[in-house]
Formats: structure tokens, C-alpha cells, sequence
């Protein structure tokens, strides 16, 4: 192994730890002893590579959120270029295994509550919404007018969002499936009454 990309491995290895150790006891439990004992490794090397555990848990709250980003763009880049597959595929990504397995859910849920007190978690969470509604508006765009995209967007946002989070607090295994379908159907919907709108 090249000696440049052990650190990066390191690194890794914590942040996964982290994710497992937030699973157990929840993020307000989390501490850097527990982070380093999950992974192997010496508290001292947590504090090497993150300074704190806020460092940590920022840290992890970036992997979370790339690991959507890349879920969605792989999506879309498989579906075809048309609003109504991009869209979709915007729906799948957000539902990707790596967003709802029962670990991610626990930590999305945790950096949510921890966003609303901590500047830098929220900094990273607007990011995220800002992108999702970006991401869906600018394909409504390709078929409405802005305002009217804009509202779409939102809604099909706000869908996504609440259906998640209503499938994270079951307490059940998450219909996945089920979600998609449902965050699908109001696309069709809103896509097709532009249709018929067009027609007339």
C-alpha cells in the first residue's frame, strides 16, 4: 500500500466507526473513547486526525451527505434524459440502500435534531436541501414555468423528505418500495395535468 493512503484509510475506518457507534447510543452519547474502541485505535489518533469530537462528527455528517450525492447522480446518469425519468431518479437516489439502512437512518435523524444547535451541521444541512430542490426544479423547469416549478419542487421535496422521515419512525422495516411509488405518483400527477393543460 502506498504509505500516503494509510491516513486516508484511517480516516475511513473512524468515520465508519462513528456511524456504528451513533447506531448504539445515539449522538448525544457518542464519545471519542467509543469511536476509537469501535475501530481499533487509539483515542490519541482520533484526535490526530479530527481534532475533536465535533471534528468527528462533522466529518461524518459529510460522508452521509456524499454518499446521497452519489447515489443520485449514479441514478440519473443510468436513467434516460427526459423530466420525468430524471425525476425519478432523483426519487430512487434519495431512497438508495446507503440512506435507508437502518444505520444511516439513525444518524440522518440525529444530525437533524443536532443541526438546529450546532452552526456548522445546519451550514451542511441547508446545502443538502438546497440541492435536492435545485436538482428537482430544474427539471420541472424543462416543462413549467419557473413559479410554478418552483412550487412543484417544493412539494415533491417536502415528499420525499416527509416520507422518509415517516418510514425512519415506524419502527418496521422501511416500505422503500412503497415511498418510491408514492413520490413517483405525484410527479406523474404534476406532469401529466401539464399535459392536459398543454392539450387544451
Amino acid at each position: 500500500m502506498v504509505r500516503k493512503e494509510i491516513p486516508e484509510q484511517r480516516k475511513q475506518q473512524l468515520i465508519e466507526a462513528a456511524f456504528e457507534a451513533i447506531r448504539n447510543v445515539g449522538l448525544a452519547g457518542v464519545t471519542m473513547s467509543q469511536v476509537a474502541k469501535q475501530a481499533g485505535m487509539s483515542t490519541g489518533l482520533v484526535s490526530h486526525y479530527f481534532g475533536d469530537k465535533h471534528g468527528l462528527l462533522h466529518a461524518t455528517m459529510r460522508k452521509i451527505l456524499r454518499d446521497l450525492q452519489l447515489a443520485v447522480a449514479e441514478c440519473r446518469q443510468q436513467a434516460e434524459g427526459d423530466p420525468q425519468s430524471q425525476l425519478y431518479a432523483i426519487i430512487d437516489g434519495n431512497f438508495d440502500p446507503s440512506q435507508t439502512n437502518e444505520t444511516s437512518m439513525r444518524v440522518w435523524l440525529d444530525f437533524w435534531a443536532a443541526s438546529m444547535h450546532c452552526d456548522d451541521l445546519r451550514r451542511l444541512q441547508h446545502i443538502n436541501d438546497h440541492r435536492l430542490f435545485s436538482n428537482i426544479c430544474y427539471q420541472f423547469a424543462r416543462v413549467f414555468p419557473q413559479q410554478h416549478a418552483r412550487s412543484a419542487a417544493r412539494g415533491l421535496a417536502a415528499m420525499i423528505d416527509g416520507l422518509w422521515l415517516r418510514g425512519s419512525l415506524t419502527g418496521n422495516q422501511f416500505d422503500v418500495e412503497k415511498a418510491r411509488l408514492i413520490a413517483r405518483d405525484y410527479v406523474t400527477q404534476k406532469l401529466s395535468t401539464h399535459s392536459v393543460e398543454k392539450a387544451h
